[in-house]
C-alpha cells in the first residue's frame, strides 16, 4: 500500500501512487477536487456543517464519485484514493477559511491504516498544517470493507478524540453498517442512510425504523443526520420527528462554493409552524401476544400417573379447571376436572382403577398454544367447529414445553380486549387512525403552536338507514364517508381520523379547508343516495322507527361538519379541542345538515369550559 501520510501531505509522486491507469494520473496530476454540501440544525436551518464530496475534471468519464470508486477498485488503488481525498478536502477547506465542521469520508480499515503508520498525532498535526482545526473535523466511517477489528478501530477512535476529532458512523442502514459498530466505537454522529428518510412522507414502517433509531441514538449520545431529504413533506416529518440535523438536495446541492445558508424554500419549512401529518400504519398487523394473558401456574402429572393421584390434586386445588399431562416437558394430554370428577365419583371407580393410569380419562387431542402467538392467530379458535377450549381450555407452551393452562373465557376476554385497544390505533372498518394517534396528532398541533381547523363530520339519519338496510350496507356507506374524507384532504397537511361508528374527525391546516368541507358534503349526498333502494330514492327517503318507536319518514341521510378553528397557543389540551368540535358538529345538525363554522377558538374567546 502507498504511504498514507505522504498521500494526505500531498506528496503524489509516481513512486507513492503505484500504476498507470486513468485515476492513478489524475491523481498525480492533482486533477481531483471537493464539492461542498451543506448539513443543516433542522430546528433553524442554521448550517452545521459541510461534507465534501470528491470530484474529478468536469466533462471526463471520471467526473462523479461512483466512477472514481470504480476506477479505483479496478486499479486496486481504493485506499491511495480515500488519503488523497482526504488531502485535498483538508486543502481547500483551509484555503476557503470557512466556518463550522468539515465531514471528510474514510473506510475504517483506511483510517486504521493511516493511524497505524503515522499515528493520531501526526495525523492531527497533518489537519493543522493544511489550515484545519481538528475540532471542525468529522471523518465519517464508511463500510465499503468489513472492519475486521473491531476492538483495535474502538481503541483508535478514542485516541482520535483526544486529539479533538470527531467521528460519525456513515450510511447507516444501508446492509453494510453495524449496530455492533455503533455500539463499541460510540460516534458522536450517525448519518441514516437515505432509504429510511427519502419519501418517508409516505412510509409508516421508516417512520417506525427512524423512532427505534432516535431511542438508540438517545442511549449512546449520539446525534443523528437524517440522508438524502429531497422535499418539503420528509423535511417536515423528519423535522417534527426531533431529528437533529439534515442533507440532501432539497437543503442545497454539492457546490464548489460553500453556500452560506441552506436553500429559502427549506427555510420557509423549518419555520412554517404547520405541523406534518405522520404516515400511519395502514392495517392492525400484529394485535397483541399471548403474554398479555393470566397464566394459570398449574402442577401437571406424567401418563404414569394414578387416578388416585390426580383426584388427590384435584381436590387439594379446587380452582383447576384442568390438569395437564406431560412427557418430558411436552403436553400430550388434558384431563378435564368436571369430566374427571363425574367418573372418579361413581361407584367401585376407585376400588377399580384408582391405581391405573390417568390417561383413560384424558383428552389425547389437547389444544396447545404456543406463547408467542398472535392474538389474531388465535380468532380461528374462537369460531372453529372444535370448542374443546371452552371446557378443557388450552394448554401454555413456550418453545414446546409446558409453562402452564388458560381458560376460554380467557381467551375471549383478552381477545375482546385487545381488539378494542387496538380499534383505538386504527378503525378496523377503514382503517383509518383511531382515538390515540387523533389525540396524539392533535397534541403535536397544539406544542408546535400550529393554526388548524377541528372539523367534526357526522351522518344525519344514518341509524334508521343502518337499522333500515341492515350492518352490511351501513358499513359501505362509513367506507364511502371515509373514502370522501380522504379523497379531498391533502395528506401531508391533513389529517383523517376515523372516532368510531359514523363520526369522523378531519384536522386542516389546508388553506383551502372549506372548500374540501363543502366538496365532501355534496359528494357524500349524491353518492349516498346510491345505497338506497329505488323506492327510497324517488320519494327522497324511508320510512323507520325513530329512537321512540315512532314509526316516520326519514329524509336521505346527508353530512354535517361543524368546523372550529384554533389560532395559535388558543387552546391548553386534546380534550378542549374534541370539545369545541363536538359542539360545532351538533350546531351543524340543529342548523340543517352541511358545514357550520365556528369561528376561530382563542383563550379569550373560548367557551369557559374551555379555557
Amino acid at each position: 500500500m502507498s504511504d498514507p501520510i505522504c498521500l494526505l501531505m500531498g506528496k503524489v509522486l509516481p513512486d507513492v501512487v503505484r500504476g498507470d491507469g486513468p485515476l492513478a494520473q489524475l491523481m498525480r496530476n492533482d486533477a481531483l477536487h471537493s464539492v461542498f454540501q451543506p448539513i443543516a440544525d433542522l430546528k433553524d436551518g442554521a448550517i452545521y456543517g459541510h461534507e465534501a464530496l470528491i470530484r474529478g475534471p468536469r466533462e471526463s468519464a471520471l467526473h462523479s464519485a461512483d466512477a472514481l470508486l470504480q476506477a479505483a477498485q479496478d486499479e486496486d488503488l481504493l485506499h491511495e484514493l480515500e488519503f488523497f481525498c482526504l488531502f485535498t478536502a483538508l486543502k481547500q477547506w483551509g484555503q476557503l477559511k470557512q466556518p463550522g465542521r468539515l465531514f471528510l469520508n474514510i473506510s475504517a480499515n483506511a483510517l486504521v491504516s493511516l493511524v497505524e503508520q503515522g499515528g493520531c498525532t501526526c495525523f492531527s498535526k497533518c489537519v493543522r498544517d493544511l489550515g484545519v482545526s481538528p475540532r471542525m473535523v468529522v471523518l465519517e466511517i464508511t463500510e465499503h470493507e468489513r472492519v475486521t477489528d473491531m476492538p483495535a478501530l474502538a481503541e483508535l477512535v478514542k485516541e482520535l478524540h483526544s486529539t479533538g476529532l470527531s467521528l460519525a458512523l456513515d450510511d447507516f442502514g444501508d446492509g453494510r453498517s453495524s449496530l455492533r459498530l455503533w455500539s463499541q466505537i460510540k460516534p458522536d454522529i450517525v448519518k441514516i442512510d437515505k432509504y429510511f428518510s427519502r419519501s418517508i412522507s409516505g412510509h409508516a414502517d421508516n417512520l417506525k425504523t427512524l423512532q427505534a433509531l432516535m431511542q438508540i441514538a438517545e442511549i449512546f449520545g449520539t446525534a443523528l443526520v437524517a440522508e438524502g431529504i429531497e422535499n418539503e413533506d420528509d423535511l417536515r416529518v423528519l423535522r417534527d420527528l426531533g431529528i437533529a440535523y439534515g442533507q440532501g438536495y432539497f437543503l442545497g446541492r454539492p457546490s464548489n462554493v460553500v453556500l452560506p445558508s441552506i436553500r429559502s424554500d427549506a427555510i420557509d419549512v423549518l419555520q412554517d409552524s404547520r405541523v406534518a401529518v405522520m404516515p400511519e400504519q395502514r392495517h392492525i398487523s400484529r394485535l397483541g401476544h399471548l403474554r398479555h394473558l393470566s397464566l394459570i401456574h398449574a402442577p401437571c402429572v406424567s401418563q404414569k400417573t394414578s387416578n388416585d393421584e390426580v383426584a388427590a390434586i384435584l381436590m387439594a386445588r379446587p380452582e383447576l379447571h384442568a390438569i395437564a399431562v406431560v412427557d418430558n416437558n411436552q403436553p400430550v394430554a388434558i384431563i378435564n376436572r368436571q369430566h374427571f370428577m363425574d367418573h372418579y365419583a361413581t361407584l367401585y371407580f376407585r376400588e377399580i382403577f384408582g391405581k391405573k393410569s390417568c390417561m383413560q380419562y384424558a383428552n389425547h387431542s389437547p389444544r396447545l398454544i404456543e406463547r408467542n402467538h398472535d392474538i389474531d392467530e388465535l380468532i380461528g379458535i374462537l369460531t372453529s367447529q372444535d370448542q374443546r377450549y371452552l371446557t378443557d381450555g388450552f394448554i401454555v407452551t413456550e418453545n414446546g414445553r409446558y409453562i402452564g393452562l388458560g381458560t376460554g373465557d380467557q381467551l375471549v376476554r383478552s381477545v375482546t380486549e385487545l381488539r378494542l385497544e387496538a380499534a383505538r390505533h386504527a378503525n378496523p372498518l377503514t382503517f383509518l387512525p383511531g382515538n390515540i394517534p387523533i389525540s396524539m396528532h392533535i397534541k403535536r398541533l397544539l406544542e408546535g403552536g400550529a393554526e388548524f381547523v377541528a372539523c367534526y363530520l357526522d351522518m344525519n339519519n344514518f341509524k334508521p338507514f343502518n337499522d333500515h338496510y341492515g350492518y352490511w350496507r351501513g358499513d359501505e356507506m362509513i367506507r364511502l364517508l371515509a373514502q370522501l374524507a380522504v379523497t379531498h384532504c391533502d395528506p401531508q397537511r391533513d389529517f383523517v381520523g376515523h372516532v368510531g361508528g359514523d363520526d369522523f374527525l378531519i384536522l386542516f391546516q389546508s388553506e383551502e379547508w372549506r372548500r374540501r368541507c363543502e366538496l365532501i358534503v355534496s359528494e357524500f349526498a349524491f353518492k349516498a343516495r346510491d345505497l338506497f333502494d329505488e323506492a327510497a330514492r324517488l320519494c327522497g327517503g324511508i320510512h323507520a322507527e325513530d329512537r321512540h318507536g315512532v314509526m316516520r319518514f326519514f329524509p336521505c341521510t346527508t353530512l354535517s361538519i361543524g368546523a372550529v378553528r384554533v389560532g395559535a397557543h388558543a387552546l391548553r389540551d386534546e380534550e378542549e379541542v374534541a370539545t369545541l368540535a363536538a359542539l360545532a358538529k351538533h350546531e351543524a345538525k340543529m342548523s340543517g345538515g352541511g358545514l357550520f363554522v365556528r369561528g376561530e377558538q382563542t383563550l379569550e374567546n373560548a367557551p369557559s369550559y374551555a379555557r
